[in-house]
């Protein structure tokens, strides 16, 4: 493939049918792949961390996965249809200004897992290549940024050689861990706790549901008659799985290791494997691993800043060197992060964590219904690019909707910085995550059906429209 092909050209555009290609299959392998990763088994890891059991973490964990991940895999399914990225479509919600409400607490999410990825991908970096934690930290960052500058084939490709590499290391982690520990002894302890249950589900739920602002983006260049079917199920397999069994091993590491896995957590499941060059491959699995999920961080940050700065000035096309300018701004801020915050990882990651979930669950919900429930997945493209268009500047209701949904959950929010007063009543659960799907799901239906002006009433233009040609029916 020529050098040419390879680099994208296309941002916040619509793809064009003569350049969609791949298969539904490239969602599963990319989802597997990035969760796969370091980060996803410290995340498995805080459910023990903070007073959970191993059986009903797992259970717990399972089903944060299984729901998170179907919200996230049903924003999945619309890139076929719409071939957009995912955040453009939240004008059809909140005006093509408004968007820029929940865009900004999106590119805040991408800059802080960009900066927890390289704090630990940085320490594997650093052993790989002999040099201190901060080089490490700079070097990853700056290949994420050139991976990320290329674009979709590289990041699917990279996708595909993280699943099998990171797959193969995990199976052999996996049989090195079970010789070390006692697992009846660690499913004998179960004891069932409301709180660190709910503290489970909230951790995975709140993993899954991270990816929904740019999910789209990965799925958007499949042919537009890609089963909707296969597209949901295919990303939630991919991450669901993923994110399990990165999460069990975080489990069983943390529940037998204990202080070991706290102070070191690169270090100790690379011993846990071995020395040398089984060290060195460890080594370069967790590298590639937050590699792989950090570039669709970067990528996802790139797509966001686009849409929020374009609902103002118009643009609908970016250069190369904008595009360039754009990836090292989110660079440059992830790495500042990362380089301020290495040093108290593990107990910030867990806020971060849960904290993201009280501005993308309601974003989420919102999204999902207006797509499924009220436009049909239909969309008026060519109005989400045009602030005098059907979808407005700004939606004021939609938002109005929005900052409910946020402020709901916060009495039941659970956080080293705040507490909402409803959690100690449910024995310190945290149950705002769902509080924040259920709220401004009902709400925005509700409005939508009741009030015109909000998107999804009245005449609905056929799928598939281009920015440029009007209505035409879907093949």
């Amino acid at each position: 493939m020529a050098a040419e092909e390879l680099v994208e050209r296309r941002s916040i555009d619509v793809v064009p049918d003569d350049e969609r290609h791949g298969t539904a299959f490239s969602q599963f392998t990319l989802w597997l792949g990035a969760n796969l990763q370091i980060t996803a088994v410290v995340t498995g890891a805080l459910a023990v961390v903070f007073g959970g059991d191993v059986v009903w973490s797992l259970v717990g964990l399972v089903l944060g996965n299984l729901l998170g991940g179907a919200v996230m895999a049903l924003h999945s399914a619309q890139g076929p249809k719409l071939g957009l990225p995912q955040m453009i479509q939240s004008r059809a919600q909140f005006g093509v200004k408004g968007a820029v409400v929940p865009l900004l607490l999106v590119i805040l999410m991408y800059v802080g897992f960009f900066a927890s990825g390289s704090v630990l991908a940085g320490q594997a970096t650093a052993e790989l290549t002999h040099t201190g934690d901060t080089t490490g930290i700079v070097l990853f960052a700056a290949v994420t940024a050139v991976m990320a500058a290329v674009g979709y084939r590289v990041i699917h490709a990279l996708g595909r050689v993280a699943s099998v590499i990171c797959a193969v290391a995990f199976v052999y982690l996996g049989v090195r861990l079970l010789d070390r520990v006692d697992l009846s002894a660690l499913f004998g302890d179960a004891h069932f706790d409301l709180p660190m249950f709910l503290l489970a589900m909230s951790l995975s739920a709140s993993w899954q549901l991270a990816f929904g602002p740019y999910v789209a983006d990965y799925s958007r260049y499949l042919p537009r008659t890609t089963s909707g079917k296969a597209t949901f199920w295919w990303t939630l397999s991919g991450s669901a799985i993923g994110s399990q069994w990165s999460m069990t091993f975080g489990v069983l590491v943390a529940a037998s290791a204990g202080d070991a896995f706290l102070a070191n957590q690169v270090g100790y499941v690379v011993g846990l494997g071995g020395a040398g060059l089984i060290a060195s491959f460890l080594y370069f699995v967790i590298a590639l691993g937050k590699l792989t999920i950090n570039v669709l961080n970067t990528y996802g940050g790139f797509m966001s800043m686009v849409t929020s700065v374009s609902g103002f000035r118009g643009q609908k096309v970016l250069t190369r060197r904008g595009r360039a300018a754009y990836i090292a701004l989110i660079m440059v801020a992830g790495t500042a992060v990362a380089l301020l915050g290495k040093d108290s990882f593990l107990a910030s990651f867990k806020d971060f964590l849960l904290f993201l979930l009280t501005f993308f669950t309601p974003w989420s919900a919102i999204n999902l219904v207006d797509y499924y429930l009220i436009s049909r997945e239909r969309y008026d493209i060519p109005a989400l690019f045009d602030p005098r268009g059907r979808y407005g500047s700004w939606r004021r209701d939609a938002l109005a909707v929005y900052g409910v949904g946020v402020l709901a959950q916060l009495p039941f929010l659970a956080t080293h910085f705040y507490t909402g007063p409803l959690v100690e009543p449910l024995g310190g659960a945290d149950v705002s995550w769902i509080v924040g799907l259920a709220v401004p799901a009902v709400l925005y239906w509700a409005l939508a059906r009741r009030n015109p002006a909000v998107p999804g009433d009245g005449p609905r233009p056929e799928r598939g429209v281009s920015p440029t040609a009007g209505a035409a029916p879907a093949p």
